[in-house]
Formats: C-alpha cells, structure tokens, sequence
C-alpha cells in the first residue's frame, strides 16, 4: 500500500525553509511515495510549484496536506496545526519539547506519532539524520558574515599605501558544531580568532582550524555528559568563569557565543561588565538567543546597541540561507524516512535507539521518558 507525506508551508513569519526539496522529492517518489507539498510552500526558498511537480509531486492545499499519513515541516506546529493531523499519522519536524513539552500530550490526545529532530542522538548511525548539526553548521558561518557586515572595521590584515590596518580579533565561545563553523569563517576571512569551551577535549579541534583556545583557571571535571553536551556549571563556578572571561571579551572585536543547554535557559557567557569592556562598535552575536542568550543584555529576535556594543539577537539565522538550509534539513528528513519506512509507511520500532531517542508520542501516548518526567 503506498503512503502519502505532505509538507504544508511554513507560516512562522521569520522561517524560510521547507521541509523537502525537489531532490528528496524525487527520491521519495521513485520510492512509491506519493508527495502532497502544500501550494507555495517552497516560495521563500525560491523553489516552484512547477519544480515540485516536475519530480512527481502533487501541490495541493492545505487540508491535503495536513491529511497525509506522514506530515513534515520544519517549526513545532501550532496548536491549531496539530488538530488538523489524522489520528494514526505521523509528524516528523522540529518540536522543542524540553523547552516545551506540553506539545507531547496535544499530539498524543491527537492520537499522533511525533518525532522530534532535535532529539535524534548524536551517535555515529545517526549523524545523517543530525538536523540540529546540519543547522548549526550554518548558523555558525552566517553569525560570522552578520558580524564581519556590522563591524565597522576590516577583518583581515591589510597592507595600503596609506598604512596598515590590522586584523579584528574574533572571540567564538562554545566550540560546538556551530562554534567550529564560526571559528573556520573568521579564519577565512582573515581574522585573528580565538575559542573558548569549557571542554578541554575540544581545544584540539580549535587549534587545528588555527585559532588559539582560551583556557580559563577554572577548575572543573567531566563537564560532557554522554549527549555531547556541556554539563551546567555549577552556579559559584559559573560566576568565576563569566569573570576570568571578562579581560578576553574586553579585546575582542567580535564575540559569537553558541553555548546551548537542551531543555535549559542558555548559560550566561557575557555579562554586563563584560559589554562596557569592549570598544564602541565591536559587535556581539547570539546564537543561544532563542533560549535566552549567552549575553546579559541579548534582547531575543532583535538587534540592539547597548554600551556602543551592537548586539545581535536572531533567533533563527539557518533561514537567512534558506536555499542551502533547506536542502541539508530535507536530506536529514529523507535519512529518516529510508530507515523507517517501507512501502506500507512509517514504522516505530522502540528497539532502536535512534526511536527512543527521537519519538515523543506514539498510540496515544507520551512515550520519551525524559519529556515524560518533565510533565509529572
């Protein structure tokens, strides 16, 4: 029996991506799907409806698309979206639900399977189905060019006849996914850069794209936990780490912070102090805006001066490359559904780990222990 996936637009005013582009379209179709992409949902990443349906899919309207067997879209869908998902179906997108969990019970009142991509584990089977990385890797270049357009300074070392201007000194705490991706940018650009992490572990990483990594006398132990995360530092240890970084902050010219927790506020990286110590016109990106940020002073979704400090607060910067973040995030979609689809749909199968992991909601239930614990 084949089965139907539909991908309504986003409706999230900031978001410009969509959830499946003609590539994954075609693949899926050659597989016996059959692909109900809601009419002009791919608009704001510049792709038709004729190129939608010139790889076999079907552009349909929005009910269509709600009534699919397996939905995909990219933000957490309303409350209003939810209603509209077939009991029995499955939904597969971003869904923030350690920051949210309460969608858990909507979608298992719905009678709806829910598989949150931000919650694929960052194993070795799984790195093909790693939204999240695939996403920070460009949030992390594009914080680098908002920050290199803002500046009011050159970032490389230039050599004029009329004198010689010297490289920006770009600071990138948190050397995630996103912090190394950063890091590679600014050195492309020409850069002085430098990282800090308090995961000793990383410096390797950072020294080899040829920044120099910042080591703090903190003192601290097995500060990752099995995810890949940062453990929260505990809180007097958090203070003397925001300090010790002040002098460091203070010579940037540029400070990208990444520093993310799941389920957490972001842990503050910058505070005030910190601000005031920087020159006039050096710039601040926020990449953990969207929890809060790593800046005492980050205002989320806006950009603000504070000290003569530029503070860039966006919450969603992958959408400002929609056409690239859009084919990553589709191919991560499309690893998914080959590991769990046959030609009879979607198949949880809780042995799997990469399910456990993942899967929310199923048979009218909250099924994730972690965001389970969180609604008790």
């Amino acid at each position: 029996m084949a089965y139907t996936i539909g991908v309504p637009r986003e409706r999230l005013a900031a978001e410009r991506l969509v959830a499946l582009v003609p590539e994954t379209v075609s693949r899926l179709t050659k597989s016996g799907a059959t692909v109900l992409v809601e009419r002009g949902a791919g608009e704001s990443a510049f792709i038709s409806d004729l190129e939608y349906e010139d790889v076999g899919a079907r552009c349909v309207s929005l009910e269509e698309a709600f009534d699919a067997d397996i939905v995909l879209k990219v933000q957490p869908p309303s409350d209003e979206e939810i209603s509209r998902l077939r009991r029995g179906s499955v939904f597969i997108g971003f869904l923030r639900p350690l920051d949210n969990p309460g969608i858990a019970t909507l979608f298992a009142a719905q009678g709806v399977t829910a598989f949150s991509m931000e919650l694929v584990p960052r194993i070795s089977r799984a790195q093909k189905m790693d939204a999240l990385s695939a996403l920070s890797s460009i949030a992390g270049y594009r914080a680098v060019l908002e920050a290199a357009t803002t500046l009011p300074k050159f970032f490389p070392l230039l050599t004029t006849a009329a004198g010689t201007v010297r490289p920006a000194n770009v600071l990138v705490l948190g050397a995630g996914v996103a912090g190394l991706q950063a890091i590679a940018t600014a050195r492309r650009l020409g850069a002085r850069v430098s990282a800090y992490d308090i995961r000793d572990a990383v410096g390797e990483e950072v020294r080899s794209l040829g920044a120099t990594f910042v080591e703090l006398e903190l003192e601290v132990a097995d500060m990752e936990d099995e995810g890949g995360y940062a453990k929260a530092l505990m809180e007097e240890k958090a203070r003397r780490q925001t300090e010790l970084l002040v002098p460091f902050i203070g010579k940037s010219d540029v400070v990208v912070t990444t520093a993310l927790i799941p389920g957490r506020p972001a842990p503050e990286l910058i505070t005030e102090k910190a601000v005031k110590a920087m020159s006039p016109g050096s710039v601040i990106v926020d990449l953990a805006a969207l929890n809060g940020g790593n800046c005492a002073l980050t205002v989320p979704g806006e950009t603000t001066i504070v000290h003569g400090v530029t503070i860039i607060g966006d919450t969603n910067l992958p959408a400002h490359m929609a056409v690239h973040a859009s084919q990553l995030y589709a191919k991560t979609l499309l690893a998914v559904l080959e590991e769990f689809t046959d030609e009879d749909g979607f198949h949880i199968n809780f042995e799997d780990e990469v399910c456990t992991g993942a899967c929310v909601s199923h048979d009218g239930n909250v099924v994730h222990e972690r965001i389970k614990s969180l609604l008790a």
